[in-house]
């Protein structure tokens, strides 16, 4: 009971309570803006940190941290911008949900599943954290090569109405993925003699072009065209959050993000990104109506965004037991801990007992003020779709091209992300799905470099070394079943229809 009573004390102190509600609404203004990633924010707001206590400093760069992940899929949803790399799923129902005159109730489902998933993550971190830290020990090179291969696999329920389009992106990104240095040998490769692409395609200004860029150049051709119109703002619900009738129906699928996301967040490298994209893919082999997804499912919007969130908290499990870092910006939290003379381990939850549980404590704090906030703002955030595009197209192709710059201060992500809205825009018109390739990019470097290094620890004998490691085992079958899957459902589909037409 002391301890509780530490904690509470420590918690509502007034410079606790300022470092959360100004990193709460200043990580969804940071994740809104194209560019300026949950890993700038908080490596922004670090130096700002060193004069504020432990306790304050953390709870406000770790609610920036889930606020962030959650503020991109404001701009995903309503201008398919997404605002962080970890919006990229939720942008693709989220937007077509926009579309159609839904989305206020697209961003009130992003609020409420990232705002569950966030705490479920937290919660995780609260109970779990000295068991789950043990077990992400477990997980070497081949463990991370059969996580990324298993992302790849996605690739199918990514891929539209053309599987063979589908792998087409999905192998270009991979193949983009390979530009720059090796990651074993640092043998420069397809660089063309370019120092600036030594260091590889970087990932978020192709993202924002992919995305950002491409649709502004559809939207402008269409508009040129005569074909496009503008959302009206009378055809738009006034509310929130959808029907209760149409709501429920997706808590199994907020409850099964919320789980998969924090687990996949515990597993170093993985990230938000990856759980995102997993956890859609995931929603939509379980969903009633996979026919939706793409073409405006809040399931979809929901599973992405529940997945994206809880791993945040899941990212944070290793960092504090074991000081191994989860994700990018757990990194830097990292950095973080150890300027405020926190060093992770053991010693966390014994003589600094107080301090990490105010600090994991203000963390579930921050996802449900994140969510009180965001369902808050929903109703006036959701007009920006209402407003016309010669204001909106210009507006954000600057803040895309400032959020790009910002991040290394290099012009040449700027022409990095130009080139591919242009790519994106040429796919997209010849009908080849983006996401495969987005995904490829993603998930290209890690499968290479951690199977080669999974070579190198096999000693010759890769056979003998995977049958030593069962997780990497149980990931297979779970490749296997993600591979098969679609091509199952789709023969029990056409035989389903078959028996129809008989009947």
């Amino acid at each position: 009971m002391e301890l509780v009573k530490q904690v509470l004390d420590m918690t509502f102190e007034w410079g606790a309570l300022t470092g959360l509600i100004v990193g709460t609404v200043g990580g969804i203004v940071i994740g809104a803006l194209p560019g300026f990633s949950a890993s700038m924010g908080v490596a922004l707001l670090i130096p700002i940190t060193y004069g504020m206590s432990p306790v304050a400093g953390l709870i406000m760069l770790t609610a920036v941290y889930t606020s962030a992940i959650y503020g991109g899929s404001i701009t995903a949803t309503l201008c398919h911008t997404p605002g962080t790399p970890a919006s990229a799923a939720t942008a693709i129902d989220g937007y077509k949900l926009t579309q159609q005159g839904r989305g206020m109730e697209a961003v009130g489902v992003c609020t409420v599943a990232s705002m569950i998933g966030g705490v479920v993550g937290a919660l995780a971190l609260l109970f779990l954290s000295p068991p789950l830290g043990k077990f992400s020990l477990q997980f070497s090179a081949l463990e991370y090569c059969m996580l990324a291969i298993f992302g790849v696999t996605i690739i199918a329920s990514l891929a539209g109405e053309s599987l063979y389009k589908g792998l087409f992106s999905g192998i270009l990104g991979l193949f983009l993925g390979t530009v720059g240095l090796d990651a074993i040998t640092g043998t420069p490769r397809f660089t063309f003699g370019s120092i600036q692409l030594e260091d590889g395609i970087q990932f978020v200004p192709a993202l924002i072009g992919m995305f950002s860029i491409s649709q502004v150049m559809i939207i402008a051709d269409d508009v040129f065209k005569g074909k496009h119109t503008i959302v009206d703002e009378k055809s738009m619900t006034g509310r929130i959050l959808p029907p209760w009738s149409e709501f429920k129906g997706l808590i199994p699928t907020i409850a099964r993000s919320s789980v998969i996301g924090t687990i996949i967040g515990i597993i170093p490298a993985a990230g938000a990104g990856v759980s995102s994209w997993v956890c859609y893919s995931l929603g939509n082999k379980f969903s009633k109506h996979p026919e939706k997804f793409g073409n405006g499912s809040f399931e979809g919007v929901a599973s992405s965004e529940a997945g994206n969130n809880a791993a945040t908290g899941g990212a944070l499990v290793p960092l504090i037991t074991l000081a191994l870092p989860g994700s990018a910006v757990a990194a830097i939290l990292l950095g973080g801990m150890l300027m405020h003379g926190l060093v992770p381990g053991a010693s966390m939850f014994t003589e600094k007992a107080p301090v990490t549980y105010t600090i994991i404590f203000g963390y579930l704090l921050s996802n449900i003020l994140m969510g009180l906030i965001g369902l808050a703002i929903a109703k006036y955030v959701a007009r920006v779709s209402t407003v016309p595009m010669g204001v909106l197209g210009p507006l954000v192709v600057a803040l895309s091209a400032i959020g790009t710059y910002a991040i290394r201060n290099n012009m040449f992500d700027v022409f990095v992300m130009l080139a591919f809205g242009l790519l994106g825009y040429l796919l997209r018109r010849t009908g080849f799905a983006t996401a495969p390739l987005v995904l490829g990019m993603v998930l290209g470097e890690i499968v290479e470099s951690n199977w080669r290094r999974a070579l190198i620890m096999s000693r010759g004998n890769m056979f003998k070394y995977f049958l030593s490691r069962p997780i990497s085992l149980a990931l297979l079958v779970l490749i296997a079943l993600s591979m098969f899957t679609p091509v199952l459902m789709n023969y029990v589909d056409k035989k389903s229809r078959a028996q129809e037409k008989s009947a």
